[in-house]
């Protein structure tokens, strides 16, 4: 019971906190760049989860550092950075909804590089309602000449980069916490995007009198509840439960980043978004059903081949 309770509230977490943060980086964005936003989010947040897990950092070994050096820049130099700069151009929530490809991508690395057992191809094709929902979302704003098709090909690259890290991280054996893990990719991360915020000149024209209450509020939002309390709660996740399924937050994240970009953020929404919202849920339920039966099946083979040999 516990450990179901652990589950629903980091499921609810990576759910609902990391949808809203597509709102916070846009009001972030009205009075700080782009690198220094996502780079002091990240810097901060890592800051906090180290210092959360105490002495535990001293025993971290250099392939573990390695490894969170590596999954920092593909998580938030390759991701969040390019997801910030193309929000500079682009609609909170049709950036959610492209980002909603990132099961896709894991799906198919997981197809082309098995590590143990493939994903089942019903998986597979339960991505494909979503998958088109996405479609339909970005193409009517693309129709709409609301969205350059630009920032649509950053952003998908943007979560080709997640993806990458997140397969990376699942396969590589670390000695450290997932609290410590998370704070040192995050750390790591957010000094490179500051570096990067520095070479592309966005510290030398940023002025800290000119920052509203309102971005503030933002970056303090995106660091606490979309850097500590979500990113942690995502490796909690990725240890506990399979991948394709902890995927599935990119197919919420959508929904509530349109509905939040909608009501305060004035963007555009018809009937044709809230069918391709509509086909983002189909693939959830679709997922989670597929996800359940295939377990269902490893646990029984298991349960045949012990009785088995038992004999």
């Amino acid at each position: 019971m516990a450990r179901q309770f652990l589950i629903s509230g980091a499921f609810a977490s990576i759910y609902l906190l990391w949808g809203s943060t597509y709102f916070a980086i846009a009001l972030g964005l009205q009075s700080f760049p782009p690198f220094l936003l996502m780079g002091l989010r990240s810097l901060c947040g890592g800051v906090i989860l180290v210092a959360l897990s105490g002495r535990e950092i001293v025993q971290a070994s250099p392939r573990t550092w390695l490894n969170a050096g590596l999954c920092g820049l593909l998580f938030f130099v390759g991701c969040h950075g390019t997801l910030a700069f193309a929000q500079q151009s682009i609609a909170s929530g049709v950036a959610a909804i492209v980002l909603a490809t990132i099961p896709f991508w894991i799906v198919l690395i997981d197809f082309l590089f098995p590590a143990a057992t493939k994903p089942s191809p019903v998986i597979l094709l339960a991505l494909i309602p979503g998958l088109l929902g996405v479609a339909i979302v970005a193409w009517q704003n693309i129709g709409k000449g609301g969205v350059s098709i630009v920032p649509v090909f950053w952003l998908l690259g943007a979560a080709l980069s997640w993806s990458v890290g997140t397969v990376w991280s699942r396969r590589t054996a670390n000695d450290a916490s997932s609290t410590l893990l998370s704070g040192m990719q995050l750390a790591i991360g957010g000094m490179v995007l500051l570096a990067v915020s520095f070479i592309a000149g966005e510290m030398p024209r940023f002025s800290p009198q000119e920052v509203s209450a309102t971005a503030f509020a933002a970056v303090i939002y995106l660091v606490v509840a979309g850097s500590v309390i979500g990113f942690a709660a995502y490796h909690w996740l990725l240890d506990n439960v399979t991948t394709s399924l902890v995927s599935t937050y990119t197919f919420v994240n959508p929904v509530i980043a349109v509905l939040l970009g909608t009501i305060f953020l004035g963007e555009p929404f018809s009937p044709l978004m809230a069918f391709g919202a509509c086909l983002v849920v189909v693939s959830i339920i679709a997922m989670w059903l597929a996800e359940y039966r295939a377990s269902t099946v490893r646990r029984k083979r298991s349960i045949l081949h012990l009785a088995l040999h038992s004999r």
